[in-house]
């Protein structure tokens, strides 16, 4: 079975596990849970993203306008609705 299918049976069983099951299942992944939400505490990534504005400050970077992000995301949903 992929990871795209176990995903979804996943989704599908938390959606209607009873509240016990859910609060077992949270218990077991709690760390991995928090760990994940602290993004700020990962070394690696926060170095990338400190790369990444130097470099969009000083100009060797391209960015984006919120815009230009709209824009960008209105025209892919008209594509996928035209297919």
């Amino acid at each position: 079975m992929n990871t795209a299918a176990i995903r979804e049976q996943l989704y599908d069983y938390i959606r209607v596990a009873d509240e016990k099951k859910i609060r077992a299942i949270y218990m077991m992944l709690e760390d991995d849970i928090v760990e994940e939400k602290e993004w700020w505490k990962d070394n690696i990534l926060m170095e990338e993203l400190d790369r990444r504005y130097t470099a969009w400050e000083s100009g060797g970077e391209k960015g984006f306008t919120l815009s230009d992000i709209d824009t960008s995301i209105a025209q892919l949903k008209k594509k996928r609705v035209h297919r």
